[in-house]
């Protein structure tokens, strides 16, 4: 795992990790975990772009061990639904297993302050009680406001408050991570 504090995390996109060597990080971490009767969720849209990628990455497991998956928008099981609102995009959940007595691999771009993966743990309910939910996210950033933390994770950036860590998803299909000044309703 590499980590790095805000003295190194300035705002420039050199100063950050680079996306694909991480997903390639978060596949290996995530391949023990591997095992009959997972699922892997993707969270919109970071999230799923990841998942997508692990699903080529890992291959070889997930036919081996029929590893099924699916993906979660959160937005209305937020709890600042109200400040935030609706996205641009909005994209429909797509569970299409049983999520009874499976062992989830949720996974997340960038963790910060737990809410969005709370969010998702409320809708995975809704489709019924998982044997257990392991997070997986490509960052952990620092600033995290309830008892969540990711159990799988490339890398550790602290980050300030003041800084907003993102995934994007290039033209030519690879990942990369920006930083830019956070927008007030963008704690997650």
């Amino acid at each position: 795992m590499i980590k790095k504090s805000p003295s190194t995390a300035e705002h420039s996109d050199q100063a950050l990790p680079n996306a694909e060597d991480l997903l390639n990080t978060l596949a290996q971490q995530i391949r023990p975990f591997l095992k009959e009767n997972t699922a892997l969720v993707g969270i919109h849209s970071g999230g799923v772009w990841l998942m997508e990628r692990l699903l080529n990455l890992l291959q070889d497991s997930i036919r081996t061990h029929r590893i099924e998956h699916g993906s979660l928008d959160v937005s209305f099981y937020r709890d600042d639904y109200a400040q935030r609102g609706l996205k641009n995009i909005n994209r429909p959940s797509q569970i299409s297993f049983d999520v009874e007595n499976k062992h989830i691999i949720l996974i997340d771009d960038v963790f910060y302050t737990g809410r969005t993966t709370r969010a998702a743990m409320n809708e995975l309910f809704d489709y019924g009680r998982p044997a257990s939910i392991t997070l997986a996210a490509l960052v952990s950033r620092g600033g995290r406001e309830l008892p969540i933390a990711p159990q799988i994770v490339a890398a550790e950036i602290e980050l300030r408050p003041t800084e907003h860590l993102q995934l994007t998803k290039l033209a030519s299909g690879e990942l990369a991570l920006t930083l830019s000044p956070q927008h007030p309703s963008a704690r997650s």
